[in-house]
C-alpha cells in the first residue's frame, strides 16, 4: 500500500481500531448467513452515517474495524446490540442448539435481563494517531486470515476490506484514509 494513498485527518473524530470477539472466542462467523448480518450491519451504520468505515476483517469469531465516529461508544453499542439479537434470533429460527448452549453457558452471571451472550464485553479502541500506526493496524488486520493459516494472500479473503486498498471491489464500500 503506497503512501500516496493517505492523507491526515486532523478533527476531534479520530479514526480508531477496534476489536469485538464472540464470547469465549465460539466460532459464529461460519455460517453465511451471520455473516451477511454483520456485513449488512456495517452497510447500514456507513448509510446512515453513523461510522466511517476505513478498515475491516471478519474471522470466524471476531472482527476488526477502523472507524471514525463522533459517538464511537453509542455507536459500538447500537452496532453489537442490534446484530447479537439478529444472529441470535437466526441461530433461534434455524435450532442451532449446540451455539446457542454455548451462548447460553458462557453467558456473565450479571446478565440477567438475557438468556444469551453474544459480544464480549468492551471493543478496545484504540486511537489512530499517525500513517505509520494507519498501516500497521491495516496490515495487522488484513493479514490476519493469511496468519491464520486461512489463505496464503490476503486478496483472497472475501471478508476484509483489503481489495479496497488495491483499488479492487470489495464487499463492503471503504472511506480509504489519506495521510
Amino acid at each position: 500500500m503506497g503512501r500516496s494513498r493517505y492523507k491526515v485527518i486532523y478533527s476531534e473524530n479520530q479514526p480508531h481500531f477496534v476489536t469485538c470477539t464472540i464470547i469465549n472466542w465460539i466460532p459464529v462467523f461460519i455460517q453465511p448467513e451471520i455473516v451477511q448480518i454483520v456485513l449488512n450491519s456495517l452497510s447500514f451504520m456507513q448509510r446512515e452515517k453513523r461510522w466511517a468505515l476505513h478498515g475491516y476483517v471478519l474471522m470466524e469469531n471476531h472482527l476488526h474495524l477502523i472507524v471514525t465516529s463522533s459517538e464511537l461508544s453509542t455507536q459500538m453499542r447500537n452496532f453489537k446490540s442490534f446484530t447479537a439479537r439478529s444472529i441470535i434470533d437466526l441461530l433461534e429460527k434455524n435450532k442451532t442448539t449446540n451455539i446457542l448452549e454455548q451462548l447460553e453457558f458462557y453467558k456473565k452471571l450479571h446478565k440477567k435481563n438475557q438468556k444469551y451472550q453474544l459480544w464480549q464485553e468492551g471493543f478496545h479502541p484504540q486511537a489512530i494517531l499517525n500513517e505509520e500506526m494507519l498501516l500497521q493496524k491495516l496490515e495487522y488486520i488484513h493479514n490476519n486470515p493469511v496468519r491464520r493459516g486461512y489463505v496464503d494472500d490476503p486478496a483472497c479473503w472475501r471478508y476484509s476490506s483489503y481489495r479496497n486498498y488495491l483499488d479492487r471491489d470489495g464487499l463492503l464500500v471503504v472511506d480509504l484514509i489519506d495521510f
